[in-house]
């Protein structure tokens, strides 16, 4: 299954969903454009209202102890989403393997221009928080086509000893109403690791269009714990970003990839 910009979901529009975003204030930017990870919070509500749909709501997965959990996505900004805009997000499981399946989106503004899309990697996890197979009854549901892929990895070198680096801990806003750091947090923590390693070249870097986001969340961070993190430019047009929590474990690792060269810092 690739991962470019495929047929995916119109080969299967009825079994698509999609519902419309107003960009709010609080969910855009100084300059007045949805933030990145507005635009992946939409993809997350979209999917639940999805499930939700097909009579998966959030009370089927509690009665039998199961919940889906996001270790990895890619996500590509193809144009800018100005404050007040209303988009469409749109969502359809391209794929299935016994543990995981894939979710592509899509975010059109209102004349039909494609302003992103993302596919996202989830795992069904049980009561114990172990790996379980998906019930056969998704597979019927959503018709979903068994994928030959594998989850998407972002592997990386060694921190540089020069990458910018920051201590800190989760605050209680971050966390969702499972009690997790939501997924779209980690990308905001990303950008401003970007931000506060080269102020200026990282402004150009977050407005680059098209820019790409490859994430993959390795482990939860834990609010109570010492939390680290390091961005650096690797490469002429890209930046890498890794956070670490006690001991040095990886907890999320992410590139974000740019067209064109990276301004110096």
């Amino acid at each position: 299954m690739t991962l470019d910009r495929s047929a995916d979901i119109a080969a299967a529009d009825v079994l698509a969903f999609e519902a419309p975003y107003r960009v709010r204030f609080d969910e855009a930017g100084p300059d007045g454009l949805a933030r990145t990870s507005s635009i992946l919070r939409y993809a997350q509500d979209v999917a639940w209202l999805h499930s939700t749909a097909r009579g998966f709501d959030r009370d089927w997965y509690g009665q039998r102890a199961l919940t889906w959990l996001v270790r990895s996505a890619e996500l590509e900004i193809l144009a800018p989403v100005p404050l007040g805009t209303t988009i469409v997000s749109r969502t359809a499981v391209i794929g299935q393997r016994r543990v995981w399946a894939r979710r592509r989106g899509e975010f059109s503004l209102p004349d039909g221009t494609l302003a992103g899309w993302v596919h996202t990697d989830w795992v069904m996890i049980d009561g114990r928080g172990a790996l379980t197979r998906i019930p056969e009854i998704f597979a019927e549901q959503f018709r979903i086509p068994e994928s030959s892929g594998q989850i998407s990895r972002v592997p990386l070198p060694p921190t540089p000893i020069a990458a910018s680096r920051r201590g800190f801990a989760v605050r209680p806003h971050e966390l969702d109403p499972m009690d997790h750091v939501n997924n779209a947090v980690y990308l905001d923590w990303l950008e401003e690791a970007v931000l506060r390693a080269a102020p200026e070249a990282g402004k150009v870097a977050l407005g680059t269009i098209p820019r790409r986001y490859r994430l993959e969340y390795a482990a939860a961070a834990d609010p109570a714990a010492a939390l680290e993190d390091a961005a650096w430019p690797d490469g002429d047009a890209a930046w890498s970003y890794r956070l670490s929590g006690p001991g040095g474990a990886d907890l999320f690792r992410a590139r974000l990839e740019l067209q064109g060269d990276l301004p110096p810092g």
